[in-house]
């Protein structure tokens, strides 16, 4: 006589559970390296141990869509890079700034072919390179890395391929003398291509992506933004005191090659590319000179009308 009760009572201690259960936005998930603290996160049970249960994660190309892909989600919180931020604050989005995600451009770099005879970023006056599209964070990033080396950017033409593969594809068929990659796509090929610079080396850090929500979930639920964010900074610091068991993550999760996930973990520790979620104001500065040279941003960027610190940890509160 009990039995339709007890399963009617297990039915909403699922559905309870189900109910409780959040997924978020993170650009690039499963491709490049920014996701990985909430790949550990999940993984180690930060998230859980912060007071809020994550069991997923929405990809995106980046950009617009991994924005839209945050406006949609039950949970409206992702990562997405600063300039896709910026984009939709101008289309008028109500978006808000909790915490900084990366702070390094030591995943990206250019190549020339085996023998070519190119040493130096110098070389590339007269030259073409490949990036992926007009504006894009690789046109961006070559264009600082040629204004740091004392190049003119107007002596390197730049022919848009479309993606990181096809400007391989240009540079094997001789169409440009130079293209532009990421780890970690640049460590898989690396025995195909001589690095010229990595940008890494080069470039001073700068904020390259940043959490960001709606005023109104922030509003409404800070604890949980609190729980995400706490969350991650136990994944950063675990990443930086554990890379090796952090690769491990990262190639179960990503279905990355191991030997690749090692080096390309290795790499990004040695440049500090994960932010505990602290903001800085000369790295946020560098950022938008950056975007400022592709068009993506015209005169000052009003930072402090779009970063509330009040979700960060109390020791990272603030723009420092």
């Amino acid at each position: 006589m009990f039995t339709r009760p007890l399963v009617y009572l297990g039915c909403l201690a699922l559905l309870a559970q189900a109910a409780r259960a959040e997924e978020i936005s993170v650009t690039q998930w499963g491709t490049s390296l920014y996701g990985l603290p909430f790949a550990v996160a999940m993984d180690k049970g930060y998230f859980k141990q912060a007071g809020i249960d994550i069991t997923g994660i929405l990809g995106s190309g980046g950009g617009g869509t991994t924005v839209r892909n945050i406006l949609a989600s039950d949970t409206p919180y992702g990562e997405v890079a600063l300039s896709a931020a910026l984009a939709a604050q101008r289309q008028g989005l109500d978006l808000v700034l909790v915490n900084v995600g990366t702070r390094s451009v030591a995943e990206a770099s250019a190549v020339v072919a085996k023998g070519a005879p190119l040493a130096s970023v110098k070389d590339l006056a007269g030259k073409k390179i490949a990036i992926t599209s007009p504006k894009g964070v690789s046109e961006m990033l070559l264009l600082m890395v040629l204004q740091k080396e004392g190049v003119d950017p107007a002596s390197v033409t730049r022919v848009a391929s479309g993606g990181y593969v096809n400007g391989l594809t240009l540079l094997d068929q001789g169409a440009v003398s130079a293209a532009v990659l990421i780890e970690p796509l640049s460590i898989t090929r690396k025995a195909d291509y001589t690095t010229l610079y990595r940008a890494g080396d080069v470039l001073e850090p700068m904020t390259t992506s940043v959490g960001i929500t709606t005023r109104a979930f922030a509003k409404a639920h800070p604890e949980k933004l609190k729980a995400i964010i706490e969350g991650r900074r136990q994944a950063v610091q675990f990443i930086y005191q554990h890379p090796e068991d952090a690769a491990a993550i990262l190639a179960k999760a990503f279905k990355f090659d191991p030997a690749i996930a090692q080096e390309a973990t290795a790499n990004m520790v040695k440049s500090h590319m994960w932010s505990e979620g602290e903001f800085n104001q000369a790295e946020l500065d560098r950022m938008a000179s950056g975007l400022r040279l592709v068009g993506e941003v015209n005169g000052p960027v009003d930072f402090a009308s779009m970063i509330d610190t009040a979700y960060l940890p109390a020791d990272l509160q603030g723009v420092h």
